[in-house]
């Protein structure tokens, strides 16, 4: 019972403060993250010590597939070389850099785990990218870049930490053995991900039940990281690529009720995790502390060259390679390298999250054949969290508007979905009069003005004249008539007149309708 009050309590916490950062227009993960610093502290509140189990295998794997699903692949592939570049390259030079600098600084600390330190710190987190990216408007093609590389730098570093942290304990691995290891690892997620889209895809073809669908879905993430660590594979890449792959070929897999069904709860499971995730990583900081026995001067000393050495390197690594990039041929003809605005706020958004808590407390234990400060590594891991998401993710949407990012054009967005809209609307009415016949001829009106009606509605969206359309005059009447109804409807029940299931059945149609008409308002 304890227990599952503590949880309770943290997600209504996670909860208020995410509704508490939305109402003052601030960034939510940095408000939860401040908020369970301020509550570690506090006389009485539960003590949480973060598994790291749970951090890499029961809450990472939802959110890396989520994001995995909503991310576009077309465009993944238009911008692999730059988030290649990121999630690889940078990752690695991040990675090499912190060891180096580490034992530099603690020579007496094996460079092995000084390196396996490293990768502990040198992926962005997938959740804080994507939350603050999207939260502040960033140009398309910058949210794609961090997202792609918030995808797969998980599984660069996490793969680097396990190579290291055989070394380390002494595993006597030479150049071949790192590159079994690598090719188990990388190779192995990339296989049970590549079965994992046949046999899951497969399953969701076959299956017409929403409920059903949710719960395939649900499943999903962890099927496949179970399947990938029993083979000791990296279940973040299996996830990565069932995830893009699936949600690629979402629009053919699964119905229509289907889809709007997992899309509203895979909202609900990552507003919740999220929020939990940043409020769990601010509740260490008071354990963190209680467990330190190094010099605070040492400990100053470290935690300022890692923080230095974790914010410089981004920068060192990506303007060179960006203008390096430039000197492509072939990139300069596509028009696909990097402006030097969008190379400066990519280089700002380096925020630490879960994956960096989770690895270092997935750090080896001290012994008598591996010697290091463990303690001071996971205090180093959460100081890199706390700082990054503190400084650049709070000063992230400043920098972007100093910047003068070129905006997404929505006139070049309409414009193409007005295009599309009517070749779609030329395919419906086609499809309208080879299957019309013997139907009734109002019924087949009625269906051409619908048709009509959509195309119309998108052409409108470009005339932007400030006046009320007539898409925007039918959705503001339409919804009077549905408010009119609903109150007829709620009216009847409560006389008796009606049951409770034929009400919950108008009121499921009236609000399926209001929904369109709210999307179709926000556009």
């Amino acid at each position: 019972m304890e227990a599952l009050f503590e949880v309770v309590l943290f997600l209504a916490i996670a909860t208020l403060g995410a509704a508490l950062a939305r109402r003052f227009g601030l960034l939510a993960p940095i408000v939860l993250l401040v908020a369970g610093v301020a509550l570690s502290f506090v006389p009485g509140f539960p003590l949480v010590r973060l598994d790291p189990e749970l951090v890499l295998v029961g809450i990472l794997p939802p959110l890396l597939y989520v994001a995995a699903i909503q991310t576009s692949v077309p465009a993944f592939r238009h911008n692999l070389r730059p988030i290649l570049l990121l999630a690889i390259g940078l990752v690695l030079f991040t990675a090499f850099v912190v060891g180096f600098v580490v034992h530099a600084v603690l020579p007496d600390v094996p460079l092995a785990i000084c390196l396996a330190f490293g990768a502990v710190v040198a992926p962005p987190d997938a959740v804080a990218a994507t939350a603050v990216a999207r939260r502040i408007g960033l140009p398309r093609r910058v949210v794609t870049i961090l997202e792609g590389e918030s995808l797969v730098n998980d599984a660069t570093a996490l793969v680097l930490l396990r190579v290291a942290t055989l070394a380390a304990i002494g595993s006597g691995l030479d150049a071949w053995g790192v590159a079994g290891q690598v090719l188990l690892t990388a190779g192995g997620g990339l296989l049970v991900g590549l079965v994992g889209v046949v046999v899951i895809g497969y399953l969701h073809k076959r299956i017409k039940d929403p409920i059903l669908d949710n719960t395939l879905s649900l499943l999903t993430p962890f099927i496949v990281v179970f399947v990938a660590e029993e083979i000791h594979a990296s279940g973040v890449v299996a996830v990565v690529v069932v995830g893009l792959a699936l949600g690629h070929k979402l629009p053919v897999l699964l119905s229509a009720a289907s889809r709007l069904q997992t899309m509203a709860f895979w909202r609900l499971v990552t507003f919740l995790l999220e929020g939990l995730v940043f409020l769990l990583v601010g509740l260490q900081l008071r354990d963190l502390l209680s467990r330190l026995d190094t010099e605070i001067g040492m400990m100053v000393l470290v935690t300022v060259a890692v923080l230095g050495t974790v914010f410089l390197t981004r920068f060192l690594w990506i303007f060179p390679a960006s203008l390096l990039v430039r000197l492509v041929p072939q990139v300069r003809r596509n028009g696909t390298a990097l402006p030097a605005r969008i190379s400066a706020v990519l280089s700002w958004a380096g925020m630490r999250g879960v994956v960096t808590l989770g690895a270092a407390l997935a750090l080896p234990l001290p012994s008598d054949e591996l010697a290091y400060p463990r303690d001071l590594f996971v205090w180093l891991a959460f100081a890199v969290i706390v700082v990054t998401l503190g400084v650049q993710g709070a000063t992230l949407p400043m920098v972007a508007r100093r910047l003068r990012l070129p905006a997404d054009d929505p006139a070049k967005d309409a414009l193409a979905e007005a295009a599309v809209q009517q070749q779609a609307g030329t395919a419906a009415k086609a499809r309208l009069e080879a299957a019309a016949e013997g139907s009734p001829p109002a019924v087949v009106e009625r269906l051409r003005a619908m048709v009509e009606y959509r195309s119309n509605s998108a052409w409108e969206r470009l005339g932007g004249d400030g006046r009320e359309t007539p898409s925007q005059a039918y959705g503001r009447l339409r919804q009077e008539m549905i408010d009119a109804e609903r109150e007829v409807f709620r009216t009847a029940r409560d006389q008796g007149r009606i049951t409770e299931e034929v009400l919950v059945r108008a009121y499921r149609d009236l609000d399926l309708e209001e929904s369109l008409l709210r999307r179709k308002g926000e556009r």
